[in-house]
């Protein structure tokens, strides 16, 4: 330091490693929600995918989010990438003949990128109209699976646009490798590995932003899948890791980091009301409260769809098993009154 008009030097400590802090030894703050977005909130459908379109959408989305903050709320954003993730290959593919195409796990780390990029200046604009001095950051986060995970031998998540039979077979003549399938009537699409996400690498970096009162955007399309060589024990240094060809389920993942960075609340936002045993059928009902046991009985017994609300269910489940206090499975427009537990359909154990 000066003093004197001279310069005394002072022998700096080492400083400490950063670690994940204990719960126990935090200052009182708001308990942290989760909010898993689903693809509503960044394309809808019957439009043609364009930045403009998207950045409406989420302009829409964040004004919801900015009143939660506003309201004291600790947010973490987890967002889909299906749409995205699918176009951006096809971009990779057509381009070709010009630059070599990036990989699966490259093009999600391309879409993590681009979509926390439009959530993150949406939502930080809201903020500073409300004058709201908040930091908000995209992180781009990677996510443990193991490479022995049956789904690489069986893939099954849809991704990128539908094909008619006739473009199905001209893509299978180019490419023998792909997988593509009928999709519920609706034409054929591309089906990729959709392994378990185990652990989130970068968990604790997010829980020390979310500490320091960032809202955070993370694990975007489910995270980028990657493995430990030779599937080592999940132990974070000197182990290398690298990315796999797959997609994780976007609501899985939100579970994994929901649990690790200890959240109170994992707020699962969709395009319908909540959770219907029938759903569709003329005696549909609506799941308004539930305990997990419940919930779990009903999914055994089936009555959740794979490709839709299944998942949904299983990362609720899940959570509220690893510790959380509640889970909540939502309509996108109802955001605020299902925080507050008046919509959607709400689960506690």
């Amino acid at each position: 330091m000066f003093r004197g008009g001279t310069l005394e030097t002072k022998a700096t400590p080492p400083s400490p490693p950063i670690v994940l802090r204990d719960e126990t030894s935090l200052p009182r703050q708001t308990p942290i929600t989760v909010l898993a977005l689903g693809g509503n909130a960044i394309l809808r459908r019957n439009q043609e995918g364009t930045f403009e379109e998207q950045y409406e959408n989420v302009k829409s989305t964040a004004t919801q989010i900015a009143t939660l903050v506003n309201d004291g709320f600790r947010i973490v954003i987890v967002h889909g990438n299906g749409p995205q993730i699918g176009a951006t290959v096809i971009r990779h593919e057509m381009g070709r003949t010009k630059v070599p195409p990036l990989p699966l796990h490259a093009c999600g780390a391309e879409t993590q990128g681009f979509l926390g990029y439009i959530i993150q200046q949406s939502l930080q604009d809201e903020l500073t109209k409300r004058g709201k001095n908040r930091a908000v950051v995209t992180v781009i986060t990677q996510v443990l699976v193991e490479s022995n995970d049956p789904a690489f031998k069986h893939p099954s998540k849809p991704i990128g646009p539908f094909y008619t039979k006739d473009q199905r077979d001209v893509l299978l003549r180019d490419r023998s490798d792909l997988v593509i399938e009928e999709d519920s009537g609706r034409g054929y699409r591309r089906l990729v590995p959709s392994p378990d996400p185990k652990a989130v690498i970068e968990d604790e970096a997010i829980r020390i932003l979310v500490d320091d009162e960032s809202v955070v955007i993370a694990c975007g399309g489910g995270g980028i899948p990657v493995v430990r060589q030779g599937d080592q024990p999940v132990i974070r240094q000197g182990t290398r890791i690298q990315g796999v060809e797959a997609v994780i389920d976007k609501d899985l993942a939100a579970e994994r980091l929901a649990s690790s960075i200890r959240a109170e609340s994992l707020v699962i936002l969709t395009d319908v009301e909540g959770v219907y045993l029938n759903y569709g059928k003329p005696d549909q009902h609506l799941l308004s409260k539930i305990d997990r046991d419940a919930l779990e009985r009903y999914a055994k017994k089936g009555y959740f769809a794979t490709g839709s609300m299944g998942p949904k269910v299983e990362a609720a489940t899940r959570f509220l098993r690893n510790g959380g206090k509640r889970a909540v499975i939502a309509s996108l427009r109802d955001l605020g009154r299902a925080i507050k537990g008046s919509a959607g359909t709400q689960v506690t154990n």
